[in-house]
């Protein structure tokens, strides 16, 4: 059995961590899983947005600490740090919308690959942080360089030198995630926002993504120049076309996509 499930729901793919036992902890094979998960989604035209939560009382409660335990420093950088940290990139720069519906525990690479997906819906019960220094260790999965990069350098620094636990609110407060929802309407509310991003234009919503990802590592006249040139792709198409139209006679849009 995976430990990744898929199911869809209209344009909707929701993507679970189901490892309950072990708190929906990060190891290789999850890894591996989550690959072929979002292989299936991507080559999907019908999936235009994907949602990620996680099975029992989790989100992912962080990496598998035991596998940690039995490696050394080249195997780790070879095997487990290559591969989470080309899983959580793919995640980010992944061209369709990514939401996370954050049902419990999500601590160390749990608060890392929230770094990595667009759109983060809290449950109340939801609990973030990065605690690996209470290991002697310290966020490996892209964390370190992904947060200072969302938060303000002086809040990103404490979460990760003390290791504390941040409540739903506090981690919307501080800027890593968008909102917090009661813990029994988080599937429908993380739902109906997916509906409404899966009722845009999924070439345009590409594109942006695009043009978000690469700016965001461009100085600012590079980055506005990348945003002149892709705008420009983005009239080239006919969603923009029927999206206008549709403004002008006063009916909903219709996108294909092209």
């Amino acid at each position: 059995m995976s430990p990744i499930d898929i199911t869809r729901d209209g344009a909707v793919a929701t993507l679970t961590i189901n490892r309950p036992e072990t708190l929906n902890a990060i190891d290789v094979p999850t890894i591996k899983a989550f690959h072929a998960a979002l292989d299936e989604v991507e080559a999907d035209d019908s999936v235009r947005v994907v949602l990620f939560t996680g099975a029992g009382r989790a989100f992912i409660a962080g990496g598998d600490i035991a596998d940690l335990n039995s490696r050394q420093g080249l195997a780790h950088y070879s095997e487990f740090a290559e591969d989470i940290h080309r899983l959580f990139r793919r995640i980010e720069i992944f061209d369709k919308p990514t939401v996370a519906a954050v049902n419990g525990f999500a601590l160390g690479g749990g608060t890392e690959i929230l770094l990595a997906i667009d759109i983060r819906i809290l449950s109340d019960k939801a609990r973030l942080g990065l605690p690996e220094i209470n290991l002697g260790l310290f966020p490996g999965a892209g964390g370190t360089q992904r947060i200072i990069r969302q938060l303000p350098l002086c809040r990103a620094k404490e979460i990760m030198f003390t290791g504390d636990m941040l409540s739903a609110d506090e981690a919307v407060a501080v800027g890593l995630a968008n909102r917090v929802v009661p813990h029994d309407t988080l599937m429908s509310e993380a739902m109906a926002t997916c509906e409404k991003i899966a009722s845009k234009s999924p070439l345009t919503l590409k594109l942006l993504k695009r043009t978000l990802v690469a700016g965001g590592d461009m100085p600012l006249a590079a980055a506005l120049a990348h945003e002149q040139a892709m705008i420009g792709l983005v009239l080239d198409a006919a969603d923009a076309h029927e999206g206008c139209s549709a403004f002008l006679e006063k009916r909903a849009p219709s996108f294909k996509g092209v």
